[in-house]
């Protein structure tokens, strides 16, 4: 470890190939995997668990406890997996009683500024663009993106392969593999370049459009849709993805599909 003039509380559990740089201060009840960078005057606080090959950047708070006026300071943590990157000034705070823990899945890229809240959960392959925000108990599946400035309401989620753009306000569930714009947030179409780059055909996306159009263009409440879809349409692991999270939404879906004045 290479640690000038950084603080690291003899009881954190260091892997010995971690770089610490100068101005660092790293806090009891942490642990950090093997081949970790960690730059100037960041702080690591009590709960942490970060993975192997992650890159944290300077001025990046990981584990604060949350900013939550029922924690009772409670023993939580934020775990993070391995080849994270998180960019300056980031934000991440342990888990409430609720959830016990946050976490952010692997290969994930959080870019500076972005903050996440306590309790949030985030999948693999995620990237956040600068200064998107998550209030308390979000979920983002994987392979999701949020483009700058995107903030989500607390107790929202956002489906697998997802696209919200910059500066959205996320108030509803946002579904797996769509495009989500405008205020107030609606479909604006499927992902396709996303789930291109991640090798979904187009026969696939096709499946998926179909299973869309239903849902948000032909003028159906929910419960009417997802009875056609199932009656209509044959059953994949896409199809039963979509209906699955609808069935599951605890805040109800986004609007679907209108056109801009």
């Amino acid at each position: 470890m290479n640690q000038p003039l950084a603080y690291v509380h003899p009881q954190a559990k260091i892997a010995r190939n971690v770089v610490i740089e100068p101005f660092t201060t790293i806090h009891a009840n942490v642990e950090i995997g093997s081949g970790t960078w960690i730059g100037s005057n960041v702080t690591i606080m009590e709960g942490a668990r970060i993975g192997k090959n992650c890159r944290i950047f300077p001025g990046a708070v990981i584990s604060a406890i949350p900013q939550d006026l029922k924690f009772n300071d409670e023993e939580t943590t934020v775990e993070i997996g391995d080849n994270v990157t998180i960019r300056e000034c980031v934000t991440i705070n342990r888990g409430t009683s609720d959830r016990m823990r946050t976490v952010i899945g692997d290969n994930c890229l959080i870019m500076a500024y972005c903050h996440i809240a306590h309790d949030c959960k985030v999948g693999q392959n995620c990237i956040f663009s600068n200064n998107s925000t998550l209030a308390g108990h979000v979920t983002v599946g994987d392979n999701v993106v949020l483009a700058g400035m995107v903030a989500v309401h607390q107790f929202a989620s956002v489906g697998n392969h997802a696209f919200v753009t910059g500066g959205s306000l996320v108030r509803k569930d946002v579904p797996p593999f769509v495009k989500a714009a405008r205020e107030p947030l609606s479909y604006v179409g499927i992902n396709s370049v996303g789930l291109r780059r991640r090798g979904f055909t187009t026969e696939k996306i096709r499946e998926i459009q179909d299973v869309y159009r239903i849902l948000f263009q032909k003028n159906y409440n929910n419960s009417q849709a997802i009875d056609i879809i199932e009656a209509e349409m044959e059953a994949t692991s896409e199809r039963d993805e979509i209906i699955q999270f609808i069935k599951d939404s605890h805040r109800g879906i986004m609007k679907g599909y209108f056109k801009a004045n």
